[in-house]
């Protein structure tokens, strides 16, 4: 049985914590949310910020909300090495060992000493979901795309659980390796 997953492009983007969102936009700022992602209670936000890492500035970057316990700054390697920093690939959240950056904001500046991260690719699916697929949390998949510049994907997560809906999460440079548009879909492969 194959099971089919939409997939989401991710673009460069980041996560703030409540303490970073006054420090760059000011006292009291509460994020604005602009549109709802697929995954229950995440949005984009109008705000935007600017990365700067020891080679160059990536300008307008988009903060998702809501706020994190923890400051996030996802880039594909491309955008990380295009400021010279060398990012990891990292599951969400694990931040250990990542390199830090500077934020700058409309009202401010953070210094990161860690959070910058390329985030491990990773499929998103509901407790039922996950069961109608034969996957649970925390397995490692792989997804396999059709299409001219079709291809396979090792070493996805699966993150199953009540706060998840089906979706691939790939970031921009591995969607435009396989020509992924805006309806890609891919299978799963256990």
């Amino acid at each position: 049985m194959s099971y089919t997953v939409k997939i989401g492009l991710s673009n460069k983007h980041l996560h703030l914590k409540d303490a970073d969102i006054e420090t760059l936009f000011g006292p009291g700022h509460k994020l604005t949310p602009t549109k709802d992602l697929v995954q229950p209670g995440q949005f984009a936000c109008e705000e935007k910020v600017d990365i700067v890492g020891p080679k160059g500035t990536l300008k307008g970057i988009r903060v998702l909300g809501p706020a994190r316990p923890e400051t996030q700054i996802e880039l594909a390697m491309t955008d990380a090495r295009s400021i010279g920093i060398k990012a990891p690939v990292r599951e969400s959240g694990k931040l250990d060992g990542t390199p830090g950056c500077k934020i700058i904001g409309p009202a401010g500046e953070v210094e990161l000493d860690h959070g910058v991260m390329v985030a491990l690719r990773h499929v998103h699916l509901s407790p039922a979901q996950a069961e109608e697929a034969g996957v649970k949390d925390k397995d490692i998949v792989s997804i396999k795309l059709e299409g001219e510049r079709g291809l396979i994907f090792d070493n996805v997560l699966v993150r199953a659980g009540d706060a998840h809906e089906r979706e691939i999460h790939l970031d921009t440079d591995e969607g435009n390796a396989a020509g992924c548009g805006s309806d890609a879909t891919a299978i799963i492969i256990k």
